[in-house]
């Protein structure tokens, strides 16, 4: 990446009123903001919150982040204050399938090759922590045992910033007793670690060292949960886990303000950048746009009935991203003629779209949709999108910020300010309502099933979960992200079918219980020609092919 655009990050912060002192800088152009700058801010006004999120993903994209960056720098251009927060970018797909994740063309977060890839060190810290508990578990049964644990119900796993699928399924401690006691374990990736969300949701370095504490890792011989605190081992996870709590600092590609914290995926976690992030950011601008992974069945949802809740915050507008061409797939195109115009196909994906508008409104929320638009679109295209828009009564701008940077987002940042309202929080389910209860509001009103299936598995799952007193806790549905339903292969807008729950488990630390509909893994596999085979680095350092 070229330097020669890039603000030196000490003016990036002075912008917006982050003295000096509370910086601590990664050379020139990124920076860790004290998380602690929070507490001296309390008593400043919340600017206002744009939540972007995103109709049903498909394979042609839909260019989320990057509506999420050009929305901010336009925000910034027609005269306010922004600043635009996001997830840190995970290996995984960096190097797999997806490619980086700080947005394309003009609107891009930067610089862009170091926050793909290892950044501030955020994730090793993620991943150090997680597994120095997984070595503490396994070292105190080696060594005695005294707390009980029974080995054959071990819940914590390993973790790494990779997609290896070759390591989902393992067996360790082989190689006679120095070594450990022989048994099943595997992997997940450090995105999908309970460590991350905890990291993402905690306030201070005591709410961590907390949530840290309340991880459920096994149970005894008993049936009995056995925590991290049981281990002693939460205050060295905190100690690892010090500097990331600190917000990070980039730019984007016009020097707009951006905190870049947080990766928790969003089809197996709740898929926002860190609640300490967002805060500041409400503190230090007049708007806010945050990104919720996904589409809005997964991140929007849990953004608002979880992390909004976790965070004190509400959002005061929400965009919806949409392409012709993904709409168009969801209408039945194949994925090879998403170029050549057509009508009827985009006719029956435009429900997709509907569907969400639907669901945002549920949440009482005003909607922008903001369609990002490719060269192969056709003004008839278009035009249909917006008038269909216009019959939901929802504004729609079209918006161009890839090629076109805050310009081609203007009349975007113009729609979003009318659409903002003051804040009325409206969840769809208590927090005090059974299991069940929440997941069957959640697949009828969300995900427009007639009915819920839970199998054997799942309804044991669900009663230790109500016998352990974990049962008040909020849900998070692990699910494809490839269709508002369980099943990847059910395009567009599909209803009346049966969700199914196969299973669900505990994140005690982080707060919420994880319910797995369908085929979900926690460690991705590379696809036979992953994005690594297109990086290179030369002579003088130059990378290619991250992005």
């Amino acid at each position: 990446m070229k330097v020669m655009n890039l603000i030196p990050i000490k003016k990036i912060a002075e912008s917006v009123g982050i003295d000096e002192n509370h910086l601590f800088p990664y050379g020139r152009y990124i920076a860790k903001v004290d998380h602690r700058l929070l507490k001296e801010l309390e008593g400043r006004e919340n600017g206002k919150l744009i939540l972007v999120t995103a109709i049903t993903p498909t394979p042609a994209g839909e260019g989320k982040t990057t509506t999420s960056i050009g929305l901010s720098m336009a925000l910034n251009r027609i005269g306010n204050k922004s600043f635009v927060t996001l997830r840190e970018p995970s290996l995984g797909p960096t190097l797999g399938l997806k490619g980086g994740a700080t947005g394309g063309g003009k609107a891009k977060v930067i610089p862009s090759n170091e926050i793909n890839l290892h950044f501030t060190g955020d994730m090793h810290a993620v991943a150090s922590a997680h597994n120095l508990l997984s070595a503490v578990l396994d070292s105190h049964i080696k060594h005695g045992n005294e707390l009980g644990i029974d080995p054959t119900r071990i819940f914590w796993k390993r973790t790494m910033d990779m997609n290896d699928r070759s390591l989902r399924k393992i067996v360790i401690g082989l190689g006679g007793s120095a070594n450990g006691i022989p048994r099943e374990d595997g992997f997940i990736i450090t995105a999908a670690s309970e460590v991350m969300a905890i990291l993402s949701l905690s306030t201070d370095l005591k709410d961590l060292k907390d949530r840290l504490g309340r991880i459920v890792v096994a149970l005894d011989s008993r049936g009995r949960p056995v925590r991290a605190s049981d281990l002693g081992v939460q205050g060295a996870m905190a100690v690892l886990l010090k500097d990331a709590i600190n917000p990070n600092l980039v730019q984007t590609t016009e020097g707009t303000p951006a905190f870049v914290h947080g990766g928790p995926f969003a089809n197996i976690a709740h898929g926002t950048n860190s609640v300490l992030a967002t805060k500041l950011a409400l503190k230090l601008s007049d708007y806010v746009v945050t990104e919720a992974g996904f589409g809005a069945d997964l991140g929007a949802e849990k953004f608002i009935d979880f992390v909004s809740r976790v965070g004190d915050f509400y959002p005061n507008a929400a965009v919806l991203v949409a392409t012709v061409r993904a709409l168009k797939y969801h209408g039945g195109s194949d994925i090879d003629d998403l170029h050549e115009e057509d009508l009827e196909a985009l006719k029956k994906g435009f429900k997709n779209l509907k569907v969400h508008v639907e669901n945002l409104k549920k949440f009482g929320l005003s909607v922008v949709v903001a369609l990002n638009r490719f060269e192969t679109d056709t003004e008839k295209e278009i035009s249909f999108v917006m008038n269909e828009c216009e019959k939901l009564g929802v504004k729609a701008a079209v918006s161009e910020v890839f090629t076109k940077g805050s310009e081609g987002g203007e009349d975007l940042a113009k729609a979003v300010t009318e659409a903002i309202k003051d804040s009325s929080p409206h969840f769809l389910y208590e927090w005090e309502d059974p299991v069940e209860k929440k997941v069957e509001i959640l697949a009828r009103e969300i995900y427009r099933a007639k009915d819920v299936e839970y199998t054997d598995e799942a309804r044991k799952a669900l009663k230790f979960i109500k016998k352990n007193g974990f049962d008040h806790l909020p849900v998070i549905v692990a699910k494809t992200p490839k269709s508002l339903s369980h099943d990847p292969k059910l395009r567009g807008a599909p209803e009346g079918y049966t969700f199914v729950v196969r299973d669900a488990y505990v994140s005690a630390g982080a707060g919420f219980v994880v319910v797995l509909a369908g085929d979900i893994n926690l460690m991705p596999g590379l696809p036979k020609k992953p994005n690594a085979l297109n990086m290179d680095v030369d002579e003088d350092g130059n990378i290619t092919g991250v992005s």
